[in-house]
């Protein structure tokens, strides 16, 4: 039986994609809710006929049993997962393709791979999920190396033991999510870390880029589940204690979390589980204002009931996914445990909901003894236009739609001004980009906003662009609204990104938000372990690229 593929340039698998006409009623039925968007789609670029650049360097003989040169290899690991790389890839477009792909099987051929790389100034690009969305894994590198590979972690992928009396496993960097949920789950465990590329996602990648999870609070980033990590660098491997917590020194954990590949490629780590949720009660709340609904979200936050899930839906967003009719705020609800009924704790934040002016249909609820109710309605529809909002973007991209997020986090004081600020600075500069207005009516381009993870002293903000593009300009139109919004995210105190990493594309905000001394630090770090400078140039420190 032969292998499933991936898509070479978009989200998911060959066997996903939709045929001409399927991707022609897709577009009718979007272009008719939206107004946006061509019914004409654009297809694929087929892979023979992609533009790729020839290798500049071929697989040394003792490593070509776990390397792979196709062209379909190549164009798979050129690009991550972003807008940008989207279109690109739709259109058969990957100038950066790396010279080959490397599948180490165990940390030795890891070696052996960095020891060539240092020999031969080749760069290394450690690879998991390949769903970054800001050029994390795109073989993007300085002219000074001689080429660049991607070591691709795909066969590093078991779930090698589970210490039940800890309560933590150690689990191979390449392990998906869904592979590593499997496997824990016949110990009636789960990690419950579930960011929205969980299908395709990696536990390595995830410690990469400090992925934050589906849970609004407690362990909303991968950085609060890791016990111990383990990487592979060109000056010999590091490891860290396993340990529930110490205070000796700086944490070499906390280096590895959100090094981008910049320090070594990480083979393995110690997580901490816990036992399969039994008890869940989940409501979708509805509000006529978004201020009303930020400053409700806020009391829940800081209530110490810890909600699993407390998504805040704008108006429009909760139209566009199904949860609203467009003229109320939307609350997802939502709390779990292995342990204790949650009844109490949804009934008290939905006690402060109602002293908000919030109204709600009906509350679903499960519990160990009556099996999993599915929950409907809002809650379902958001729920499923969550999961397959990766693949809907592949069709939009086809439509001409420009569709993009970002996320930002700041603190409560600054929130209302915060995100007025952002909004509007993104509505301008969509609207002058575009040439479209901006609103909630058909036709209209969209700028929408939801509260994914909230903190006692703060939110994460996310937002949504659904706009029109012209042909063959949608890149530079999305970077020059790219380029608006984010300088006004770093100059009214919020962050270049809560959950989606730097790689290379958030660089020159990411330059400006961290210390000067903090980056020279990371680069003495970076040379101590990396002294050739192969692993990920670009990422974090150095020239940009």
């Amino acid at each position: 039986m032969s292998e499933r593929r991936r898509k070479h340039w978009g989200w998911g698998y060959e066997d996903e994609q939709p045929s001409p006409a399927q991707l022609r009623a897709q577009a009718e039925a979007i272009s008719g809710y939206l107004g946006l968007g061509s019914i004409d789609v654009e297809q694929p670029v087929p892979l023979e006929r992609a533009s790729l650049p020839a290798p500049r360097v071929t697989p040394p003989r003792a490593l070509a049993p776990i390397c792979l040169t196709d062209a379909h290899a190549r164009a798979s690991h050129a690009l991550g997962k972003s807008y940008r790389d989207v279109v690109r890839g739709l259109r058969g477009h990957f100038e950066h393709a790396p010279d080959f792909v490397a599948t180490p099987r165990e940390e030795r051929d890891v070696e052996s791979l960095l020891e060539w790389c240092c020999a031969e100034g080749v760069a290394a690009i450690p690879y998991g999920g390949g769903t970054s969305v800001v050029g994390g894994v795109e073989p993007r590198v300085p002219a000074r190396c001689n080429g660049a590979i991607s070591i691709d972690l795909r066969e590093m992928g078991a779930v090698l033991q589970v210490d039940e009396v800890s309560r933590a496993a150690e689990i191979q960097a390449g392990a998906s999510g869904p592979a590593l949920e499997r496997e824990l789950s016949e110990h009636g465990l789960t990690l419950r870390h579930f960011p929205q590329s969980f299908e395709l996602s990696t536990l390595g990648g995830w410690i990469a880029t400090r992925a934050g999870g589906h849970f609004a609070t407690l362990a909303t980033h991968i950085d609060d589940l890791v016990e111990s990590v383990r990487a592979i660098t060109p000056s010999g491997a590091w490891q860290s204690r396993r340990l529930p917590g110490s205070g000796a020194g700086p944490s070499p954990d906390r280096m590895l979390i959100g090094s981008e590949g910049i320090l070594g490629v990480l083979t393995s780590a110690w997580v901490r589980v816990q036992r399969r949720p039994t008890h869940r009660a989940q409501a979708a709340v509805r509000l006529d204002g978004w201020t009303r609904g930020a400053e409700c979200v806020r009391e829940i936050a800081q209530s110490g009931l810890h909600p699993s899930n407390c998504r805040l839906l704008d108006a429009a967003e909760a139209a566009l996914n199904g949860a609203g009719d467009g003229r109320n705020a939307t609350l997802m609800l939502g709390f779990e445990s292995f342990e204790h009924p949650v009844d109490a704790a949804i009934d008290r934040a939905l006690s402060i909901c109602a002293s908000h002016g919030w109204q709600w249909d009906s509350v679903q609820r499960r519990g160990a003894e009556n099996g999993d109710e599915r929950a409907g309605g809002a809650l379902s529809s958001w729920r499923e236009a969550f999961i397959r909002a990766p693949y809907l973007r592949d069709t939009l991209v086809a439509m001409g739609v420009i569709t993009e997020t970002f996320e930002t986090a700041i603190t409560w004081e600054r929130f209302s001004s915060f995100y007025a600020e952002t909004m509007s600075a993104a509505r301008r500069a969509v609207s002058e980009v575009t040439g479209a207005e901006c609103g909630s009516q058909r036709g209209q381009a969209r700028v929408t906003c939801r509260l994914t993870h909230v903190y006692p002293d703060g939110a994460a903000l996310y937002f949504t662009v659904l706009a029109p593009g012209r042909r063959g300009e949608e890149i530079e139109q999305w970077d020059e609204i790219k380029r608006a919004v984010s300088d006004v995210l770093l100059a009214e105190g919020g962050t270049i990104t809560h959950h989606h990493a730097v790689g290379r594309d958030h660089r020159p905000w990411y330059d400006r938000q961290r210390p000067d001394l903090f980056a020279a630090a990371l680069e003495g770090a970076k040379a101590a372990v990396d002294p050739a400078g192969v692993m990920n140039p670009g990422a974090l420190i150095g020239a940009p690229v």
